[in-house]
């Protein structure tokens, strides 16, 4: 498969989970889709996110892994490929990072 294809799936996934999630999660937390990463036979995506306030990560992490069932309906609805990958979710840890040293940066 193509690398632009690959791309092009890749971005397609990460819009739709994001488009999901900011629809139905709580008020509580503002998760973002910070990437999504596609397995190289492409049946695997595994959808990274970062969480604020870093509080409700857990929650937040809890709540999308309890609602991949929907969210993978959501995708196929969206994305006209034939399988739909396999979906998982984790907390960007580099994302995470990113922000740390933001912050570090931002005191100095």
């Amino acid at each position: 498969m193509s690398q632009f294809r690959s791309e092009k799936i890749t971005n397609h996934i990460r819009e739709l989970a994001a488009m999901f999630i900011e629809r139905e999660s709580g008020v509580t937390s503002m998760i973002t889709v910070t990437r999504v990463i596609l397995s190289s036979d492409n049946k695997r995506a595994t959808i990274m996110i970062s969480v604020l306030p870093r509080e409700k990560e857990k929650a937040a992490y809890g709540f999308i892994k309890r609602n991949l069932g929907e969210l993978r309906k959501h995708i196929t609805k969206g994305l006209r490929i034939n399988p739909i990958p396999f979906l998982d979710v984790e907390i960007d840890e580099g994302e995470k990072n990113r922000q740390k040293i933001d912050e570090l940066l931002s005191k100095s």
